[in-house]
């Protein structure tokens, strides 16, 4: 009787500490959390960028662990005010979203270009064109225009 009360004694506790270290490595390395939904607009200017630092994946170093948002490049063929042109064009939006380790995808946005899209998936992320300023189509001897564009960026599908 006394063996089995020893027994008892000297096997369930190191039972109970084997249970709680491996419970302990288990969920150090295998419970990943999600980011918490977030919707954000950001607005940029043709080669601007901005951290996603909402769409980080935490730490200590949330910036260096955000993506990062390029607009690239802004295509404007619309047909200039006082020209005469064979078809009306569009405006799009070309970005780059380059990823914490260096990986770069493009996308372009458009609200009129034939085939484009205003909204799109990238790297987990949704983006969503909300507006670009000046809306007005230059002049035809008018210089570029500094475009504003606003951007809302997701992790959900929200409207």
């Amino acid at each position: 009787m006394k063996k089995n009360i020893l027994r008892q004694l000297f096997v369930l506790p190191l039972l109970v500490a084997v249970m709680a270290a491996l419970h302990a490595c288990g969920s150090a390395t295998g419970s990943v959390r999600a980011p918490a939904p977030f919707t954000t607009t950001y607005v940029l200017h043709q080669g601007g960028s901005v951290a996603l630092t909402s769409a980080a994946t935490g730490g200590a170093g949330v910036a260096s662990s955000a993506p990062a948002l390029k607009l690239d490049r802004v295509n404007d063929s619309r047909c200039r005010k006082d020209a005469v042109c064979v078809w009306a064009g569009y405006i799009s939006f070309s970005f780059a979203l380059v990823q914490p380790d260096g990986s770069t995808s493009n996308f372009v946005l458009s609200d009129n270009m034939p085939n484009g899209t205003t909204t799109i998936n990238q790297g987990g992320l949704n983006f969503t064109l909300v507006e670009f300023d000046p809306k007005e189509v230059p002049a035809k001897n008018e210089t570029t225009p500094d475009y504003r564009v606003s951007l809302k960026v997701s992790n959900t599908n929200s409207p």
